[in-house]
């Protein structure tokens, strides 16, 4: 199958900042408030255990990535290793899941600079889209100038919420339950997820072979770190039920709003570039208008970035930050099923890829029925999609 290749311009630097830039926006600055304001200091110990989860799906990912160093992450995973139809679920779970993703990124926006409605939203998915427009490069260093903002906003706050700790209680609630920490940790794995950004960019970055597991661990490790300082900070300031009554730009710190508007815009670039490779991907192979594999005299797939755009901001109008974010942990956890499955079938001794896929099944059973049935419907969309158009392009 011969077409178009993208520019291998990322090394290990630049494929850290995109890992980080996908996780470290939406999971510390919404998902560690709205998480803890469900499950009070279950949050605490679901934050390291989902990083557990992570690493073991995440070393399936860059395992193969390094097998298969091109753009579209599992949807080509599974088409190569499995069948077209696990490979074609793939790509259309990380676009479902990855798109609310985004809109949940572009809502963050609007919520901490407090202005209500769907303008400020638009407004940011339409600023991200034309830096991604303009190149890897610029994209990459305009990445890396938010990344470090909203890293130094993220150590802020913990500092001063831990340095200004007035705990009236134990450290932890005496009423903690397994239940409330294993739905904790599902609803936060998803917040983890943003290293598969580097495996779905796979086909630009240099030396995938040895350049994306190390992006991966290390990316995680980073991650891991800041999510428990914003938890610790949080439960320290406020107390176990921090995020049901403070919102971090609610704090009277300039720095951590900065922060936190920074990190939105971060997370949303990163998933509109991870989306327009997808979407990509699934155009070469005819499972969506082959139009979307084209590239512009800059090796830039500018339709696929113009459509993830229009799509993320239609999804900003539900106006529901929860709703988005659940919606994307039960189709996160179903794609990264599929990612353990390719690597399985490439390697059935890798122990790594074994737990990963427990671990997926083993949360899923955590996930709100009502997610499930919307996720199990647009499921049923994608396949009848698949079947209609191939018919009509044939």
């Amino acid at each position: 199958m011969s077409h178009q290749t993208l520019r291998r311009e990322l090394g290990l630097g630049g494929a850290i900042v995109i890992g980080l830039g996908s996780i470290v926006g939406t999971g510390a600055f919404v998902a560690i408030g709205v998480a803890s304001a469900r499950w009070s200091d279950a949050v605490v110990l679901a934050v390291p255990l989902a990083a557990a989860v992570a690493v073991f799906n995440g070393l399936s990912s860059a395992f193969l990535a390094g097998r298969f160093p091109v753009a579209g992450g599992t949807y080509e995973y599974g088409y190569q290793t499995l069948n077209p139809w696990l490979g074609f679920t793939a790509g259309w779970l990380f676009l479902l899941a990855k798109t609310a993703s985004a809109a949940t990124a572009a809502l963050g926006v609007g919520l901490y600079l407090g202005i209500p409605g769907p303008l400020i939203p638009i407004a940011a998915v339409a600023l991200v889209t034309g830096l991604v427009l303009a190149g890897i490069r610029r994209t990459a260093v305009g990445n890396t100038v938010l990344v470090a903002l909203t890293i130094v906003a993220i150590l802020w706050f913990s500092w001063a919420g831990i340095g200004e700790a007035r705990l009236s209680g134990p450290a932890f609630d005496s009423g903690l339950e397994l239940p409330s920490l294993l739905a904790a940790t599902a609803f936060l794995f998803v917040a983890y997820t943003g290293y598969g950004r580097i495996a779905t960019l796979g086909e630009e970055v240099k030396r995938p072979e040895r350049v994306i597991p190390r992006a991966v661990i290390i990316t995680l490790a980073v991650a891991a770190f800041l999510y428990l300082a914003i938890a610790l900070g949080g439960r320290a300031m406020a107390g176990p039920d921090w995020g049901a009554r403070i919102e971090l730009a609610r704090l009277g710190m300039p720095v951590v709003t900065i922060g936190a508007i920074t990190a939105m815009l971060g997370v949303l670039l990163n998933l509109i570039l991870g989306l327009s490779r997808v979407w990509l991907a699934m155009g070469r192979r005819h499972d969506m208008p082959a139009r979307l594999a084209r590239l512009d005299h800059r090796s830039e797939p500018r339709l696929a970035i113009l459509v993830s755009s229009v799509l993320v901001a239609a999804i900003t109008l539900i106006g529901d930050v929860a709703l988005a974010w659940g919606f994307s942990a039960m189709t996160v956890l179903l794609y990264y099923g599929i990612t353990n499955l390719a690597a399985i079938a490439l390697d059935r001794a890798r122990v790594t890829a074994w737990i990963g896929l427990a671990s997926c099944v083993s949360l899923s059973v955590f996930v709100t029925p009502g997610v499930w049935l919307a996720g199990v419907a647009s499921i049923g969309v994608g396949l009848l999609w698949k079947t209609g158009f191939r018919k009509l392009s044939v």
